[in-house]
């Protein structure tokens, strides 16, 4: 079966690389699913939508981009992740840019390369 997979990524800056994400889970014999679950108007309860959605997943992909530091939307979102004990990973959106961390990253995270290859296996756990 394959896993459901939320994915937190700066709005502002990196909505292209989670349409390239959910390009992937088209793939035929891809290990999971990525259902839209981003939260596009700002609401005095999309912390809650958000926590909801993140429950509702097996793993978090967060992509980190040039900005992924600055948004403090990802930061809450892995938050919450690490809170409801849902695994995650951290991968880089590109191999040409500085990619950072969110601020609510662990320093013991480590942000993982995208390949398809990889992506299989982190989806699979292997991290």
């Amino acid at each position: 079966m394959a896993k459901r997979v939320f994915v937190s990524f700066d709005y502002d800056f990196d909505k292209t690389l989670k349409d390239f994400l959910i390009g992937q889970a088209r793939n035929s014999g891809s290990p999971f699913e990525v259902h839209d679950w981003s939260i596009k108007e700002p609401s005095s309860d999309w912390r809650a939508k958000a926590r909801q959605r993140i429950r509702a997943c097996d793993v978090v992909v967060v992509i980190c981009g040039e900005h992924t530091h600055t948004a403090e939307g990802v930061a809450i979102e892995l938050k919450i992740a690490q809170e409801e004990a849902i695994e995650y990973f951290l991968l880089m959106g590109y191999t040409n840019k500085a990619c950072f961390k969110p601020t609510t990253a662990k320093m013991s995270d480590k942000m993982y390369k995208w390949t398809w290859e990889n992506l299989k296996l982190l989806i699979g756990g292997a991290r």
